[in-house]
């Protein structure tokens, strides 16, 4: 039996393997044959040049839709039409085969870095040695970048720096789990040679990997560390913890996990301020959002060459004309891309005195109208959620204006909860016409620096420091609120931050401290539709509240004014409530709230998030398919012999969902 799964292995490890950013190999690191990767490449600075780029694997526009300004969508920030099975615990399931355990880009970053590193400190790349030294960095950024995603995903993970060759006994042994710490450990060091090597001006320029992006990322690493130990500290998600499923399985492990803390928040402090303090924020003008394109802050999520705005630090261009090109501008501008802000994160925005919308004296004018909502609040708000009335298109002969939101059309252009986006819509019509996209799509923006060192300076010190304190009121002026954020941590009240915010939360318990509190709402806010949300919430353990407390998203207040919006021409309603005998709904029932729920439009039973989004800890982490353990288990009728072991309470069968 022991010989027919090695074979099976042998089988996985001779798969033919695509010498690009594609690859097929489902377990470990082996060397690319040497007839796809001849020996006479990778000797010249434009071998590596191409070789670097082709690792890039970055989340970037593409195809239909909002692009990545969809990436938040099924998180309290922002939903569409369908749910995540990550809130129906027991749906989210075990898979036989495949999933996120596998190794193709880390082995071809190794495989670059064995080969090349060795001809590098001899002397035998030819070309111009800063460049040459900028693409080494670049593919020890990518090893890193690849690592990082297997650590968000899986936590202890094998830590893998050379090809293997194909022998059972050697892959059975690199396949072993190492602590997460010590796996992000790793990621800085890969992180810190890249640094040493890149520089700021590349051939290429901001299209291609920085120093800035590079110690950004770093810090991004850090800080999500620090916090993920901080948050889950003493469970099983954290080595050593109660339950921890490496007990037994990991050799020579130690850990003190205070002094790991400890050790990532400096590190995330150091790399972070290294580029806020040289990286400036691109100035806002502050419109009211009828017409931002001429707003600096505006046209940097929506310019075709994002180039010259400073506080952008990796970006991907697009040209039309060569086929290069995304659906963004298309959805964004012309319709709602079915998605949508919820009425949570839109609540959250403070005005622009200040203070919450709770506030008695915070002037707030309430939510019977879109333009209500958006008066006096702070400018992120109204500059990036799109309302009707505001201009759509300003290159045309007469004004092209947002009209209502369609809340009951068709799903792929539906506006899900009445709350538009407006970030990355571009206002030339070249830029919407179908598939034609070409407005940059940011990767990584230095203003993120600028918050993981006021979180980890916070965290660490249990006070805001010069830096921060300095960072903190740039992010605020930018955003034209009142810079003294003593002002809002002072009116905040953690109980109405709940009913808005999931990181109202830490380990299912209220937030107690108000000044972390609302350096978490800064980042939500600054960096709304760009993807962070879930990678946030997971790290601060934002989500153990909803095992017992369920979450019913909502959207705009529709049983208000604006359901006139919603009229026949005869002047009858198009809107059909839930549970209407003989009938289709398109909205939830007034009698429930006033506001739009998505997801209770359908109140059918096979609707599993009827009743608010769930949790169950286990989701916090990947469950690792069951092909894994069967090739690496000494005796296939039980798995638990594998030198592998299952993350936190996923089971070692196939189809099976989370158990507490």
């Amino acid at each position: 039996m022991k010989n027919k799964f090695q074979n099976r292995l042998l089988v996985i490890l001779l798969t033919v393997f695509v010498f690009s950013i594609t690859g097929c190999n489902d377990y470990l690191d082996r060397a690319p044959l040497s007839s796809v990767t001849p020996d006479d490449y990778l000797w010249s600075e434009s071998d590596l040049a191409s070789y670097a780029i082709n690792r890039y694997s970055f989340p970037t526009h593409d195809g239909w839709g909002p692009g990545t300004h969809s990436i938040d969508n099924n998180t309290d920030n922002q939903v569409t039409s369908s749910y995540s099975n990550i809130w129906v615990p027991g749906e989210w399931r075990v898979p036989q085969a495949g999933g996120n355990w596998e190794f193709t880009s880390i082995r071809q970053n190794n495989y670059f870095i064995n080969t090349v590193v060795p001809r590098w400190k001899s002397g035998k790349i030819s070309g111009i040695n800063a460049n040459v030294n900028h693409y080494i960095g670049e593919v020890y950024f990518m090893r890193a970048y690849e690592y990082f995603k297997k650590v968000q995903v899986f936590g202890d993970f094998p830590i893998i720096k050379t090809t293997l060759e194909d022998k059972m006994d050697i892959l059975s042994e690199a396949s072993k789990r190492r602590p997460r710490n010590e796996v992000a450990r790793f990621i800085l060091a890969d992180l810190d040679s890249a640094i040493t090597l890149l520089n700021n001006a590349p051939v290429g320029g901001k299209n291609r990997i920085t120093k800035n992006a590079a110690l950004l990322f770093k810090s991004r690493v850090a800080l999500y560390e620090a916090s993920w130990l901080t948050y889950h500290k003493g469970t099983a998600f954290v080595p050593g913890g109660t339950g921890w499923p490496g007990t037994g399985k990991v050799a020579n492990f130690s850990i003190n996990i205070d002094n790991e803390i400890s050790y990532f928040l400096t590190q995330a402090m150091d790399a972070s301020s290294q580029v806020a303090d040289v990286v400036a924020l691109v100035n806002n003008t502050k419109d009211n959002g009828y017409n931002s394109s001429a707003n600096p802050y505006h046209r940097m999520f929506a310019s075709d060459d994002l180039s010259g705005f400073s506080e952008v630090l990796l970006w991907r261009k697009y040209d039309a004309v060569v086929g290069v090109n995304h659906n963004v501008n298309h959805y964004v501008n012309q319709n709602g891309g079915n998605t949508g802000f919820t009425r949570g994160l839109v609540d959250n925005f403070v005005m622009k005195n200040g203070l919450p919308i709770y506030d008695s004296g915070s002037g707030y004018k309430g939510d019977d109208d879109l333009s209500l909502v958006k008066t006096d609040r702070d400018n992120r708000l109204q500059i990036f959620m799109k309302i009707p009335g505001e201009l759509r298109l300003a290159d045309t002969k007469d004004p092209v204006l947002e009209g209502f939101p369609d809340i009951i059309g068709l799903q792929e252009t539906r506006y899900v909860t009445g709350y538009a986006l407006k970030k990355g819509m571009g206002y030339l019509s070249s830029q919407v016409v179908g598939s034609m996209g070409s407005t940059g799509s940011i990767v990584f923006r230095a203003v993120e620096a600028y918050l993981n060192y006021i979180e980890a300076s916070y965290l660490k010190n249990k006070s805001l420091d010069a830096k921060a304190t300095q960072y903190w009121r740039a992010i605020r002026a930018r955003a034209g609120i009142e810079p003294d954020y003593m002002v809002t941590i002072n009116a905040t009240d953690m109980t109405k931050e709940a009913q808005n915010d999931f990181a109202a939360y830490s380990s299912g318990q209220l937030l107690t401290d108000k000044t972390l509190y609302n350096i978490r709402r800064e980042r939500r806010c600054e960096l709304m539709a760009e993807g962070m949300r879930m990678f946030d919430l997971k790290r601060w353990r934002a989500l153990d509240q909803l095992k017992t407390n369920p979450y019913i998203i909502e959207g705009f207040k529709l049983w208000g004014p604006m359901q006139d919006w919603y009229k026949n021409t005869n002047g009858t309603s198009k809107l059909i409530e839930a549970g209407t005998a003989g009938k289709t709904a398109n909205v939830s029932k007034k009698s429930e709230s006033l506001y739009l729920r998505p997801y209770r439009v359908n109140i059918a039973a096979t609707n599993l998030v009827l009743n608010g989004y769930k949790w169950t800890p286990a989701h916090y982490l990947d469950p690792i398919a069951i092909q894994h353990f069967i090739i690496t288990s000494t005796n296939t009728s039980d798995l638990t012999t594998s030198v592998i072991y299952q993350n936190p309470g996923w089971p070692l069968t196939a189809n099976s969902g989370a158990t507490e």
